[in-house]
């Protein structure tokens, strides 16, 4: 597979996408997706000594997609130190006391480190155009009832979210934006696990089942977004999510291809005064 399979280049619509691949046997998958896994945390820590670029991973999908799952076994072989994971809930207060992008500039990683963000500042292009109900909360001025709300609203915050990835990307932050794109069918599966096994009904919410009937409407929103926003500079991938191990390997195999063609992340070497000097400093240690 290439990153290119999965990359939006022109308008898509989601119903021709696939929603399943098959790439072999669980265990085969997760073995590779160990070493994949591996690999990109090496390319991580010559970033975080490198220090010009952050990388930011964004993943959306519908409701059990497998977006918190994917996180954690694709990023288990990371330092600590080198990522940082934000989940992005209803708007707070004091974030709805600041213009929509605020919360997530805020979040977006340091150089030298990744930064995941599971759901996105595209949630206010989703969400909040299914329930545009939810931008009056945001007390934008000129925006005081529902049919303010127009296309026109729409077009200036996708301009606003491409403008924000261009300033992030031309200041050295790699962005990848990830859909995980599950089947209606799957879902349904999925939620009916949630209710079947007691350790997970934690996870349901009547409140699914509410958005589910939205799904198409979802639909015709996210292929909106993707089209509108996958740039060079921050490209979409639309990944099949509707078997878990697949939907991993892909992103993580994107991620690794795609980081590897920066070829000037090396870590730093060391100034030649100190670089001489090692055997004295090696005598010093092994004297004490």
């Amino acid at each position: 597979m290439k990153a290119s399979d999965y990359q939006i280049t022109a308008p898509i619509h989601l119903k021709d996408r696939k929603t399943h691949e098959d790439f072999g046997k669980k265990s085969e998958l997760e073995d590779e997706l160990d070493s994949v896994s591996k690999d990109i945390a090496e390319i991580q820590n010559a970033m975080y000594a490198h220090g010009k670029y952050a990388v930011l991973i964004c993943i959306q999908g519908m409701d059990t997609a497998g977006k918190d799952s994917l996180i954690r076994e694709v990023f288990k072989n990371f330092n600590a130190r080198g990522l940082v994971v934000h989940s992005f809930k209803v708007p707070t207060d004091l974030e709805l006391n600041h213009d929509y992008l605020w919360r997530h500039y805020i979040a977006l990683p340091a150089r030298g480190k990744f930064g995941i963000f599971n759901r996105t500042h595209y949630e206010n292009v989703l969400v909040t155009r299914v329930h545009p109900e939810y931008i009056l909360g945001e007390r934008i001025p000129g925006i005081n009832e529902l049919s303010d709300i127009d296309e026109a609203f729409w077009e200036k915050r996708f301009e606003q979210i491409n403008n924000f990835e261009k300033h992030i990307a031309e200041n050295g932050t790699i962005i990848f934006k990830f859909f995980l794109h599950l089947s209606k069918e799957e879902q349904k599966n999925r939620l009916l696990r949630r209710l079947d096994k007691p350790n997970k009904n934690w996870k349901f919410s009547p409140g699914d089942l509410k958005e589910r009937k939205l799904w198409d409407t979802y639909q015709e929103y996210y292929e909106d977004a993707i089209n509108k926003t996958s740039k060079f500079h921050a490209p979409w991938y639309v990944v099949p999510a509707d078997d878990k191990p697949t939907a991993r390997l892909i992103l993580a195999k994107i991620v690794l291809e795609k980081l590897k063609a920066y070829t000037d992340i090396k870590e730093p070497e060391l100034d030649a005064k100190t670089a001489g000097n090692i055997d004295e400093y090696r005598k010093q240690l092994e004297s004490e």
